[in-house]
């Protein structure tokens, strides 16, 4: 594995409030993780509402709880759960340095990944005319295993993307996104869930080897329209 698989494929930083109580979900070789719900600002008056996991070892050294503000390091990774008989797949945020934080920061929740598209691009409009096109990022780290990012893409970037084939390689930055949506179970029943997801600000091509790279750069308009669907 290369200092760029290990390094720079995948890191995520978040600082806002815990707003929910850590809780044991599972151990591995006796180590118990945790996983509370971060709440993240937007630049707007909005906020991401993010699951984190996290080792019990960092957990001992500052001993957060619902209403401390931390900054979290790490990777946003994925795994799948069963559920009602069907595989769900589940995001998180795996932290891999914690701290407490002062509310000072300048950039509290970014992400790069570089992955591949590893299922055909979802091109669409809003009811309000924006441009969206949805993505499936597979991100390799150690040990074989990749984790399966779903990303979304606006504007201009949108339409970079629409016609990308499935095995490309892309490098994105953007934030981690919560996103409420209702899902129609039945012709009488439905449910709101939450989406979590990287709303893509930077993407480009990334090449097999050295050369020229296509680039796609969010325009303050499509910025603009990463906060219709919070």
């Amino acid at each position: 594995m290369t200092s760029e698989d290990r390094n720079t494929t995948n890191k995520v930083h978040l600082s806002g409030e815990i707003v929910t109580e850590p809780e044991l979900t599972h151990e591995i070789c006796g180590e118990g993780f945790y996983e509370f719900f971060l709440s993240v600002p937007r630049l707007s008056e909005q906020t991401d509402i993010i699951p984190v996991t996290v080792a019990e070892r960092l957990l001992c050294e500052i001993h957060p709880k619902a209403g401390d503000r931390i900054t979290v390091d790490g990777q946003f990774r994925s795994y799948n759960k069963m559920a009602d008989g069907h595989s769900k797949l589940m995001l998180t945020v795996f932290v891999k340095e914690l701290e407490e934080a002062d509310g000072s920061d300048p950039g509290p929740n970014t992400v790069e990944l570089t992955g591949y598209i590893c299922k055909p691009p979802v091109y669409r409009t809003t009811p309000l005319s924006r441009e969206i096109c949805d993505m499936l990022l597979a991100v390799n780290r150690a040990f074989n295993k990749s984790d399966y990012i779903p990303c979304i893409a606006w504007g201009r970037n949108a339409r970079y993307c629409k016609t990308l084939p499935v095995g490309t390689k892309l490098r994105v930055a953007g934030r981690v996104q919560s996103r409420r949506y209702v899902k129609k179970l039945s012709e009488e029943v439905s449910e709101t869930r939450t989406a979590y997801e990287i709303s893509v600000g930077r993407i480009e091509r990334a090449e097999e080897e050295s050369g020229a790279e296509d680039v796609a750069a969010t325009t303050s308009e499509d910025r603009g329209a990463c906060d219709e669907f919070t």
